[in-house]
């Protein structure tokens, strides 16, 4: 927090880029940080590139996100979202790029994503619940904005040792509240 590539749109990828040695050897990068710091979800931005491309991969036992199913790690290109349900439910994110730190965001739960994978074939996904959410999250920094910049409630933002001891749902709780 506090780079100025976090706080500004992306920019698209283009055509001739996608598949490029570069963009490769960009999404390579990418999986070795989101592996090595634990996340499921990690966007150019956030490693200083400012372009378009996202990566999100959920571990198969879910055993951290509760009963999450497993998502194959996946890349999105120039991605869009359309909200089909204003429904909005909230959970507390956590991000690479706000360390320490866990904020309620409520965000719709019922979306569609296009985009393009990563071979520059146009794709789309619907998704709900949680993986809206975390969806949602990875996307924002594609427009230069982070999960704090949508907490309603200021009082719902926390250190993660307070957010463990005082606000997490303890293990009978059945939805995931967290995003990385």
């Amino acid at each position: 927090m506090g780079h100025p590539v976090l706080r500004r749109p992306a920019e698209p990828l283009n055509a001739a880029a996608i598949g490029s040695d570069e963009i490769k050897r960009l999404i390579a990068d990418m999986i070795d940080t989101l592996h090595d710091y634990g996340g499921i979800g990690l966007a150019a931005p956030q490693v200083g590139e400012p372009i378009r491309l996202a990566i999100v991969e959920i571990p198969e036992d879910g055993s951290r996100y509760g009963n999450l199913p497993g998502m194959s790690l996946s890349v999105f290109i120039n991605p869009t979202i359309t909200v089909l349900n204003g429904e909005t439910h909230g959970f507390w994110e956590g991000c690479l790029s706000v360390p320490g730190l866990r904020g309620f965001v409520e965000r719709p739960q019922h979306i569609k994503v296009d985009y393009l994978d990563i071979n520059g074939s146009a794709d789309s996904i619907e998704l709900n619940g949680f993986l809206a959410t975390v969806f949602q999250h990875e996307f924002d920094h594609l427009d230069g904005k982070l999960y704090i910049d949508r907490i309603s409630d200021t009082r719902l933002l926390a250190f993660e040792e307070e957010y463990m001891r005082y606000l997490a749902p303890r293990e009978d709780d059945e939805v995931p509240v967290e995003v990385d």
